[in-house]
């Protein structure tokens, strides 16, 4: 009975943290739209947005991905280096950034999606010479590793403080937020539950309560699912 409780428990932390946005069956139908994508060159946006689609965290940005971006840049200017934590499958979208120049690096913990994502990256650079990317395997709570990635002008936490806090306080956030090498951090947090219900208290004021202590400056973007 303890052995069957234990399992019970691992399994849900793991689908909180990990897997809540992935099925097999949604890696296999975005394996066979980049394939396509790779005859299709005419079709890139197009196919990009199909692959969007295949996730729920990305589909409920497509009405308004390039309105997000658009807004995000006002802010940082275009940047010429991203940094994507916890990426998932967000950087099909790059082709909305409307970015001519561009150099992306993107983590995860999962291996078909960061080897999806390199044949993507590839792609893209044959398309454009002026683009570079690269995706890898990492854990963002390491966060004494992020100095190490490199100097970037823009870093995305897309809905990921959920995930580094686990309910614990924010203080994995804050160490992660202290830690990347980026001039701008963009934190995301959905407005909705995964089963659509809208939450009573979508803003977390804790984040400008961190700034205001960190002495960051910062700016709120509100959407139609996601506050940034």
């Amino acid at each position: 009975a303890h052995y069957k409780k234990i399992i019970k428990e691992v399994r849900a932390s793991l689908r909180k943290v990990y897997g809540l946005f992935r099925t097999q069956e949604q890696e296999l139908k975005r394996k066979e739209l980049v394939e396509e994508m790779l005859s299709s060159p005419a079709r890139l946006k197009t196919i990009s947005q199909s692959i969007l689609n295949t996730h729920s965290s990305t589909r409920e940005r497509l009405p308004f991905y390039e309105k997000l971006y658009a807004a995000i840049f006002k802010i940082t200017g275009k940047p010429a280096t991203i940094l994507d934590l916890g990426c998932g499958i967000n950087p099909f979208c790059i082709p909305l950034m409307n970015l001519a120049k561009l150099n992306y690096y993107a983590y995860d913990l999962s291996e078909d999606e960061i080897e999806t994502l390199n044949q993507f990256f590839d792609y893209l650079h044959t398309q454009n010479s002026s683009f570079t990317g690269t995706a890898g395997i990492l854990d963002v709570q390491h966060w004494v590793k992020l100095p190490d990635l490199g100097k970037v002008d823009v870093c995305f936490l897309f809905k990921m403080t959920d995930v580094l806090d686990r309910g614990k306080g924010h203080k994995v956030t804050e160490l992660v937020i202290q830690n990347v090498p980026a001039r701008y951090v963009v934190l995301s947090f959905p407005t909705h539950t995964m089963s659509g219900k809208k939450m009573n208290v979508p803003q977390r004021n804790w984040v400008e309560w961190m700034c205001k202590r960190l002495g960051y400056p910062f700016q709120v973007l509100e959407f139609a699912t996601e506050i940034l």
